[in-house]
């Protein structure tokens, strides 16, 4: 009895140490998330240098962890062109003075304005403006949410996004006063660094995600990206600390991009120019929007890797980390897309639920609530070691 007893509570405490794993390092996610968020990188885009400042910090936590390097540096430097606002912005409608992404968004390939105009409406939701002599060449739009994006080009017409809750009258005029500065080729680099395997080095599990965001609109205005994707960095991190301190068989590559939000530039360039062969890729899992769970994760490419999302899907039929595994087909809507356009097999993994927070100033640290982090982080590395 003494000795069923004994080995019960071996088994108990495998499996609860197992389990805390990542769940002990969700201080350190929270810490990452919020100096990602933090205003000195105003939401990792190209205002004031964001993305590469938040490099820097990325690269010393490379550096921390102890990662390997392909060459002598982290970093791969590559250059696109990108539109910005370096100055505060302004936008002032039927006189009311407005704030910078809670009540407007300036569409981000538009080039300089600094005048006022009268505005005509042309159906519900859009207006036209005239400068009291002629059309101009600017539209207004009355949106339910503003989302934004980034732009490496300029458009002729200008458009700026209006919450439409925020203006149950009719608009008859708008003042606009801002300066845009397009960077014909913005610095910009991919973060790599591994752990080498104990067994079959030369093949490799990778993990992805982007660490680069919106940036700014304005330094009056910028996008935090917590979910988006504050959070998949520190999963790739946490991930990083786990394969450091127990090495798989294979090597275990990480892989911190910028320029997804401009196209996925980032992942592009890597497959292009990668620093070890994409056939020696076993699998890679790409991190995005890892900040909720409530419902569950979802899998993109889980009907092309039908093999590898059985696997996932048998162990969490088993230990219950997540309520739900849901599956898409192939989609260019992260950095995997590349990859599995090389033939390298590989998921797109996010959480599902929780908060509505998309591509907006409301992407905060403060409200993220990691509801199943520690879950699928889990998950991952169980998935991972039956690879």
């Amino acid at each position: 009895m003494t000795q069923r007893i004994s080995y019960l509570s071996i088994c108990i405490f495998v499996v609860y140490f197992s389990f805390n794993i990542c769940a002990q390092d969700t201080s350190y996610a929270r810490q990452v998330i919020k100096r990602l968020t933090s205003q000195k990188y105003l939401g990792r885009g190209y205002v004031n240098d964001g993305v590469n400042k938040a490099a820097s910090y990325l690269s010393k936590e490379y550096q921390k962890i102890g990662l390997l390097k392909f060459n002598k540096s982290y970093s791969q430097i590559y250059h696109f062109p990108v539109n910005t606002f370096p100055i505060p912005t302004s936008v002032v409608v039927n006189g009311k003075a407005l704030k910078a992404g809670v009540h407007y968004l300036i569409y981000p390939n538009a080039q300089t304005i600094k005048a006022g105009f009268q505005l005509y409406k042309t159906d519900s939701v859009t207006y036209e403006a005239n400068d009291g002599r002629r059309p101009f060449p600017l539209t207004v739009k009355l949106k339910k949410k503003l989302t934004y994006t980034v732009a490496t080009e300029l458009s002729d017409k200008t458009s700026i996004e209006l919450l439409k809750d925020s203006f149950p009258e009719e608009l008859k005029t708008i003042d606009v006063i801002f300066t845009n500065k397009f960077i014909s080729s913005f610095k910009n680099q991919n973060l790599i660094g591994y752990v080498k395997g104990t067994q079959h080095p030369d093949s490799f599990i990778v993990f992805t995600a982007h660490y680069d965001h919106l940036g700014a609109m304005g330094t009056n205005c910028y996008f935090p990206g917590a979910n988006d994707n504050a959070s998949g960095v520190s999963m790739v991190l946490n991930l990083a600390k786990y394969y450091k301190k127990h090495p798989s068989k294979y090597s275990v590559v990480f892989i911190l991009f910028s320029g997804e939000e401009a196209g996925l530039l980032g992942s592009k360039y890597f497959t292009e120019h990668s620093l070890f062969p994409l056939s020696k890729i076993k699998f890679l899992t790409n991190l995005d929007l890892l900040g909720t769970g409530d419902d569950g994760i979802m899998v993109v490419n889980a009907s092309v890797f039908k093999t590898q999302f059985e696997i996932l899907n048998q162990i969490n039929e088993t230990k219950h980390y997540v309520t739900q595994i849901k599956q898409r087909g192939k989609a260019a809507n992260s950095d995997h897309y590349w990859f599995a356009e090389k033939g390298v097999p590989s998921f797109f993994i996010y959480t599902l639920g929780g908060t509505t927070a998309y591509h907006d100033i409301y992407d905060i640290a403060t409200t993220l609530p990691l509801t199943k982090y520690k879950e699928v982080c889990q998950l991952l590395i169980d998935f991972t070691s039956k690879l």
